[in-house]
């Protein structure tokens, strides 16, 4: 990574790690992000009792661990590796991969710019503040281009970042859904039926995927820029076509998808 963080980690802070050295009842790391070095106990390798640390990692492997322990007066730092679950292991090596390709952005226009990285990544780097990460301002970017005025640097390195941006950064998009079950006996059943999905699809701005799955019922489904976005398209689809329903008689019940 281009820039290192300052200071130490947090408790319970996940952190990317590189295998120094493996003995017996110990697993020595770098710290990836903060440039410090750590330790990780065999008690903290796996579950269970291990034969052989080396079963579980080696001098060189990059290992996602969670912070136990700081004693930053002599530079300790202990690190559970068997206390990540998979999930947070995939979060974080996500986010990893991220800064990465917000680095990369940062490589490929001082290319072209004509400038070192380290020198273009610190004028960037410098004038961003409330976005938590590189890669963050990128994404906001992405969607909104205004977002990179506020660097205020020199318009063509402005230019070459910000098509750099939109060839390399593509915003996320989350996506919630669930389950619409209608029944009615009204005789036309049909015809309230389809009314009632319009009108889903008109409160949610055109922005809903319905999909009919049989037996009177049919998956909901909408993606937007943010959760906040994304439940209220859900929640203006699924109360018009409840009402609609119900109007006329009919039952109408939603369930939402787990995650």
């Amino acid at each position: 990574m281009l820039l290192k963080k300052q200071g130490f980690p947090e408790e319970s802070e996940l952190v990317l790690c590189t295998v120094t050295s493996v003995q017996y009842h110990s697993v020595f790391v770098d710290i990836d992000e903060y440039g410090k070095s750590g330790l990780i106990h065999i008690s903290e390798v796996s579950p269970g009792r291990i034969r052989n640390i080396r079963d579980f990692v080696k001098e060189g492997k990059k290992v996602v661990c969670k912070v136990l322990r700081i004693n930053q007066e002599k530079g300790y730092i202990d690190l559970s590796l068997r206390r990540v679950n998979e999930s947070e292991k995939r979060r974080k090596i996500n986010e990893i991969k991220k800064e990465q390709n917000a680095e990369k952005v940062i490589e490929i226009a001082a290319g072209k710019i004509g400038i070192k990285t380290e020198e273009l990544y610190k004028e960037v780097s410098e004038k961003i503040t409330g976005y938590g990460s590189l890669h963050a301002f990128f994404e906001q970017a992405a969607k909104d281009e205004s977002v990179l005025e506020s660097l205020a640097i020199d318009k063509k390195r402005l230019k070459i970042i910000g098509d750099t941006v939109k060839q390399r950064i593509k915003p996320t998009e989350v996506e919630i859904a669930g389950k619409l079950k209608i029944t009615t006996y009204a005789p036309n059943g049909i015809a309230i039926i389809k009314e009632s999905l319009k009108k889903a699809g008109d409160a949610s701005n055109g922005r809903i995927s319905i999909i009919y799955l049989g037996s009177g019922l049919y998956r909901f489904m909408v993606k937007a820029d943010e959760y906040k976005e994304a439940e209220k398209l859900l929640k203006n689809a699924t109360e018009s076509a409840i009402s609609h329903v119900t109007k006329y008689a009919g039952v109408a019940e939603f369930a939402r998808e787990s995650a």
